[in-house]
């Protein structure tokens, strides 16, 4: 990288979809994200679909998504932040309430070169994935704790452009 401003793209993938009760948590923490972050950064919503998911972070110096998990009522609201180069892929196959999803994203994106600089993920559980519009009370309350992590993640970026934390 040469250092330009367009070598440290950002993008926050928010996973989901808002007429599946919590699995719309993604969606909703771009929602409020959109206020809070500069223009720079990329506010992407996605379905999970792996190609997608490889497409909306590959050159991105920095990704962050945000996705609902499958839980059971005792743990719904327990929130879970995975950062890939970390983790294992068997971790992050647990992730993502979608049929296929992130695991197998990672891993085409590892074979074919694409994953991004950084790839943060934060997850939460959830219980309902019904039909119907908004997030249960504990998920609703995981959505403040989640947009304050990924600001604080996008804070904590030392090479990014200021105005991409801002």
């Amino acid at each position: 990288m040469n250092g330009d401003a367009a070598d440290r793209r950002v993008v926050v993938i928010g996973v989901g979809n808002e007429f599946r009760r919590d699995d719309g948590v993604g969606p909703e923490v771009l929602a409020r994200l959109r206020a809070q972050v500069a223009d720079s950064v990329q506010l992407v919503l996605s379905d999970g679909e792996p190609a997608r998911l490889i497409e909306a972070w590959a050159g991105a110096t920095l990704a962050v998504v945000v996705d609902a998990i499958r839980g059971d009522q005792a743990t719904t609201g327990q929130m879970h932040r995975i950062v890939v180069d970390q983790a294992d892929l068997e971790q992050v196959n647990t992730v993502s309430s979608h049929g296929l999803g992130l695991g197998d994203a990672i891993g085409l994106a590892r074979a074919l070169d694409l994953m991004p600089g950084r790839l943060v993920v934060h997850a939460i559980e959830a219980a309902d994935f019904s039909f119907g519009l908004g997030l249960t009370p504990a998920v609703a309350a995981g959505a403040d704790a989640l947009t304050v992590a990924v600001l604080a993640d996008l804070a904590a970026q030392p090479d990014l452009p200021a105005q991409a934390r801002a």
